[in-house]
């Protein structure tokens, strides 16, 4: 799929807030990374996702993900989970699928005033069809109208 960009300052609050007078050596450095790494693991594995060896790698604000998903409905979830973490500007994509290939959902930033209902009317035509986009991006989505500006949402063809 490539590199999808995020919010970076909305999402999924893992990484905590960090101190005004954090210590700025490389140590630091490489721990903080290694606990949003894990954090970043520890989301996606709780989200019931199906994917083989998970494997992250973080760079700043960068998320490289790599791994094999069952389906590619599950590898466009990881890739919506990782990148709609707060602090997440984007996610290179490196995972491969094991399943035969299905269409690429198209992916839509939440606009202030959206509701998955007028997203469905714009994608489908047919505002009563929110609960199929609703339904393509549990678990991250817990219900249907908690949705908010700057989230990503996959839109199943």
């Amino acid at each position: 799929m490539g590199l999808f960009s995020f919010l970076k300052g909305a999402g999924e609050k893992l990484f905590g807030s960090k101190k005004a007078d954090e210590e700025a050596a490389a140590d630091a450095a490489a721990t903080e990374r290694e606990r949003k790494i894990t954090a970043m693991q520890s989301y996606v594995t709780g989200l019931g996702l199906n994917i083989q060896n998970l494997d992250l790698d973080l760079d700043g604000d960068k998320v490289t993900a790599y791994g094999q998903a069952s389906t590619q409905s599950d590898k466009e979830k990881v890739i919506l989970a990782l990148g709609n973490v707060e602090g997440v500007a984007s996610v290179d994509d490196r995972i491969s699928v094991l399943a035969p290939p299905e269409p690429e959902a198209d992916m839509y930033e939440v606009k202030s005033g959206d509701s998955l209902s007028k997203i469905a009317k714009h994608f489908y035509g047919d505002a009563m069809r929110y609960n199929e986009i609703f339904e393509a991006n549990t678990p991250m989505l817990k219900h249907p109208d908690k949705i908010y500006p700057g989230q990503m949402l996959r839109i199943p063809k």
